[in-house]
């Protein structure tokens, strides 16, 4: 007991708890039709995308901390693309992605050759593989504020958007604004993705979106208790996750995926056929 209470005690700690938990709440409710509608490579592609709006904070002369509010909107804005090019129905969901998330990588890489020798020094480490031991009190009310403004607008649609992804073309002919529901979905991820950026980074942060879904999913029978379960799972795997590197004292990020990872293989071995 004493093990598992010793890392509360110390305030870094505690926020990274609370953070991770938000976001691994959060992912795993997005990661729930993600995963459903086939398009497990869109975290993978914003996350990618989330890069290429850092490296253009970066140029601009944002600081490193104050990153999001720049990644934000870039990030969003990709999502919509990918969102129109999947409306178009011209491109699959994985080509349009790919697509997208190459050219916002490679423009990243292209910003950051671009900057200033005499700007400030960036760990590059720090932002592909995150740093969620280092979430200040102002990173932890971002998470806050989108966790609560993510958690409502799912709320309250989420009737119309369990029906649109199950069946897309009866919930249209029913009145359901699908394209509406599509676009509310892709730019929600996109926030999603660049706030959990921040704790497990742009290398890692598409299995916090991915694996707890589809562990659920193997476990659920209903999308209501899916969901239930992949919150359950992102929030649970995350502070097991976190503690676990504080007492090994190895990189937090990978090891809370690898937890989840690991509750992912244990449902695979234990799932009835």
């Amino acid at each position: 007991m004493d093990a598992l209470l010793e890392p509360l005690l110390v305030p870094f700690m505690q926020r990274a708890m609370i953070a991770g938990a938000v976001v691994g709440g959060l992912c795993a409710m997005i990661g729930v039709f993600v995963v459903q509608r086939g398009l497990s490579f869109i975290g993978d592609g914003l996350a990618h995308a989330a890069f290429g709006g850092i490296a253009l904070g970066l140029l601009l002369g944002v600081s490193l901390e104050r990153m999001t509010w720049v990644a934000l909107p870039f990030t969003v804005l990709i999502a919509l693309g990918i969102g129109y090019v999947l409306r178009r129905g011209s491109l699959r969901g994985d080509v349009a992605t790919g697509v997208f998330s190459a050219v916002s990588f490679a423009l990243g890489v292209l910003l950051l050759g671009l900057r200033s020798t005499d700007g400030p020094q960036v760990n590059v480490e720090t932002v592909l593989f995150g740093s969620i031991l280092a979430i200040s009190p102002e990173d932890l009310l971002t998470v806050g504020v989108v966790g609560v403004v993510t958690a409502l607008l799912l709320a309250f649609t989420w009737t119309k958007l369990a029906y649109a992804t199950f069946d897309p073309e009866l919930a249209a002919l029913s009145g359901v604004k699908v394209a509406a529901l599509d676009y509310m979905l892709l730019a929600l991820t996109a926030v999603v993705i660049v706030v959990a950026v921040k704790t497990v980074g742009i290398a890692l942060v598409s299995s916090f979106v991915v694996i707890p879904a589809a562990t659920a999913k193997m476990v659920g029978r209903s999308i209501g208790r899916v969901a239930l379960l992949a919150i359950a799972i992102g929030t649970i795997g995350s502070s097991i996750g976190l503690i676990l590197s504080y007492h090994a004292n190895v990189a937090s990020g990978a090891t809370i995926i690898l937890t989840l990872g690991a509750l992912f293989g244990l449902s695979l071995l234990f799932k009835k056929r």
